[in-house]
């Protein structure tokens, strides 16, 4: 049984809810049945994504990144850095 935070797609924005990256944003660029992959631009990049347990996030907002924007240049990341300091006050007011 699969719970509404657990049904993740790509370009979702979440947070972490565990591990180092605990209450960081960051951007889905994949998933499988059991994993999703994150970037977050900075240290987590769209060539070396995250992978983290379904489990162990949460979906932060509602407005998705356009996974159209991407075009696997290097620019790739600073997009989504940018994306991310545009969604980052909206979430911290909502989740804290």
């Amino acid at each position: 049984m699969r719970t509404s935070q657990n049904i993740v797609q790509k370009g979702d924005v979440v947070t972490a809810t565990a591990g180092k990256e605990k209450n960081k944003i960051f951007v889905v660029i994949e998933t499988d049945e059991k994993f999703v992959y994150l970037v977050d631009g900075k240290r987590l990049k769209t060539n070396k994504p995250k992978r983290k347990s379904r489990k162990h996030i949460q979906r932060a907002s509602k407005t998705p990144f356009q996974m159209e924007r991407l075009s696997g240049q290097e620019k790739d990341n600073a997009e989504i850095r940018k994306f991310l300091k545009e969604r980052s006050d909206y979430v911290k007011t909502r989740c804290h």
